[in-house]
């Protein structure tokens, strides 16, 4: 056994079995490994940006950490924006970043890099194995930390002579830590102060959004208390017979005047809120002035037992309000638009349907009629990097093989990782992907104003206009070997979504998006 077996060893043993990789020449006897480990599912991926925003939806659905397998720190660096997105969504992933051979790093090879340099913004932990019998153990150590509490990622940095070098030590056991529910205390005085508080909202953020922490939230609401959620959550259940809780609005200046008046915010598994960027002449903190803010549970302590020890000491009500069902009718016509996509999404959208969501401007008319239609979950974009739409459906695609899986995605963002899409059709998946092409970056028009830029003119128009040549999606998505179809009214949009519903397997659908 060679130090690459100990580390696919030890990763199954500790329940690490899918690995989305794009490997090198360092990571050579990694690759030869897997033939001796059928229990590892590996997914190749053409750009490492796909091979990291799959191991975040692999963590977001199965709730343990798949492991990317990077090449040197060049390819660790392609990887970094949706590294960021995980960060920011907790979710766990093991990096294996192979290395030079330990005694070739000396010499400063081209690939030479300060590989722990360039890990650590984005790791909770970062460890080399220089040797092989270092690895079994390193390896049990990353899979730990990845689990937090708060998750994140760990990178393990994989020399070339620690993966071929013999050794004796097989595998190691993972300690995985549990979170803590908040001390009965702090329930309690975070429970004197809503009762005291003329107009409290509490926010909720990670672990609070899933469904067993929204059925305690619930209870809260029923009680009289307004609850909400950060703008963008990793992973959230929406639909009928969920609870659905208010959303901190995107822009700062919207989210203040949604704030007006509130006196108190308490913060469960989560923080205070900012803005997403600065403004001139605008504040950063989405903090109602005289508010005061108090934690309920922090990123690290369990905010499924604290809302429910807060509901209870309320004496709030034993459920709460959940969402009807009430799917759109009649079918859209007409125009194609965001809004009408959403119409149609929200009529065939399955139940247990899992959205991957970076649509970025064409995301609101999706979301109002999914509000009520079956019950399903969404993977948002936490970290603002756009790219992680199709990646985040590869990883839930290997995560919940039998759940359909939809990416939305603006054309812009798609551009970024449209290599998963060669990923998708070379593993089968069951996903659905929507990319909506309205040939701009329409975001960025929209920010031209809001930041005092003024009116783009000529040579600004070029870096946010998409349309000059047009991208051909339908073209790019069967190149890389995906059904695919174009819709340009609502009808169209209605037919295409509604016959991808219906069946197994990749499709693709470019939604002309006036």
């Amino acid at each position: 056994m060679n130090g690459a077996d100990a580390l696919l060893e030890t990763f199954v043993d500790n329940d690490v079995t899918a690995c989305f990789a794009n490997p090198g020449t360092s990571e050579m006897q990694f690759v030869a490994a897997l033939d001796r480990q059928p229990k590892m599912r590996p997914v190749l991926c053409l750009f490492e940006g796909v091979a990291t925003g799959a191991a975040d939806g692999y963590g977001r659905m199965a709730d343990k950490p798949a492991c990317t397998l990077l090449h040197l720190g060049p390819g660790y660096g392609n990887g970094v924006a949706n590294l960021h997105n995980a960060r920011r969504a907790f979710t766990p992933i093991v990096n294996v970043i192979g290395d030079h051979a330990t005694y070739h790093r000396q010499y400063d090879a081209p690939l030479n890099s300060d590989i722990p340099a360039l890990a650590r913004p984005n790791s909770l932990w970062v460890k080399s194995a220089d040797r092989a019998d270092d690895v079994a153990g390193l390896a049990a150590e990353a899979i730990g930390a990845a689990y937090g509490p708060p998750a994140g990622c760990a990178s393990l940095i994989l020399p070339a002579d620690s993966a071929w070098n013999e050794t004796s030590r097989r595998t190691a056991k993972a300690t995985i830590p549990a979170r803590v529910a908040p001390a009965g205390e702090a329930v309690d005085a975070v429970a004197r102060a809503l009762k005291a508080a003329k107009k409290p909202v509490v926010l909720l953020g990670g672990q609070a959004c899933r469904a067993e922490a929204l059925a305690q939230a619930a209870r809260l609401a029923a009680h009289g208390i307004r609850v909400m959620t950060d703008t963008f959550v990793a992973r959230q259940p929406r639909g009928a017979g969920v609870f659905a809780p208010g959303r901190m609005q995107y822009f700062g200046e919207a989210a203040l005047a949604d704030l007006e008046g509130v006196d108190l915010m308490v913060l469960t598994g989560t923080v205070a809120p900012v803005a997403f960027f600065a403004y001139p002449g605008r504040p950063s903190l989405l903090v109602p002035e005289g508010c005061a803010t108090v934690t309920l549970a922090t990123r690290q302590e369990d905010s499924v037992a604290a809302l429910a020890a807060l509901a209870d000491a309320l004496g709030a009500p034993a459920s709460g309000p959940v969402q009807p069902l009430k799917r759109p009718d009649p079918a859209p016509a007409g125009m194609l638009t965001p809004q009408s996509a959403g119409v149609a999404i929200a009529r065939h959208l399955p139940e247990g349907a899992i959205i991957c969501d970076d649509s970025v401007t064409s995301g609101g008319g999706v979301a109002v009629p999914c509000m009520t239609a079956v019950p399903h979950e969404v993977l948002a974009l936490t970290g603002g990097a756009i790219g992680i739409g199709a990646p985040l459906a590869v990883g839930a695609g290997v995560a919940a093989p039998d759940r359909k899986i939809v990416a939305l995605c603006g054309d812009g963002a798609a551009m970024y990782t449209v290599q998963a899409l060669w990923s998708i059709a070379r593993e089968n998946l069951d996903c659905t992907v929507v990319v909506f092409a309205n040939h701009s970056y329409r975001i960025l028009n929209i920010e031209m104003g809001r930041t005092g830029s003024g009116n783009p003119g000529p040579s600004a128009s070029k870096l946010l206009d998409l349309g000059a040549p047009k991208i051909d999606w339908v073209a790019m998505a069967k190149a890389q070997g995906l059904p695919a179809v174009r819709c340009e009214t609502a009808e169209d949009f209605e037919r295409a979504f509604g016959g991808a519903m219906a069946q197994t397997g990749p499709m693709f659908i470019e939604a002309a998006i006036p």
